[in-house]
């Protein structure tokens, strides 16, 4: 289980260690006995934080809109797959900033605009 520093305390480890569950916890700064923990995989979790920000970005997940569970975790998933799907071409950093480029960044600017068609009666013949 990745946390951090706020879920540091012994019988929260201890509980999590009881059910088979590895805890990657860094320990408190004033904590006595210092803690070990993965601290690779603890840099990672900046994933799972960018993913819940990114799923309240979506009103009717942030707001609840939906009053029943299945439709609301129905909602989640959906907007989750979205996020992914629309995250393979646009990445983000562990601060959030952009490091890729979006498929619109790609396409040359003639490519976005369809040229110059006359239009009847309104220019030059």
């Amino acid at each position: 289980m990745l946390a951090d520093r706020g879920f540091d305390a012994d019988w929260f480890r201890n509980a999590l260690r009881d059910r088979g569950i590895r805890p990657c916890i860094p320990g408190r700064k004033s904590r006595g006995k210092a803690v070990r923990y993965d601290k690779r995989r603890y840099r990672r979790r900046y994933r799972i934080e960018i993913m819940f920000v990114r799923l309240k970005d979506w009103r009717g997940i942030a707001t609840r809109y939906d009053r029943c569970a299945k439709p609301f975790l129905s909602a989640v998933a959906l907007a989750a797959t979205i996020i992914v799907w629309l995250g393979r071409s646009m990445r983000l950093d562990a601060n959030g900033r952009q490091t890729g480029r979006s498929r619109a960044a790609e396409q040359e600017p003639s490519d976005m605009n369809c040229g110059s068609v006359p239009i009847a009666g309104l220019g030059a013949a």
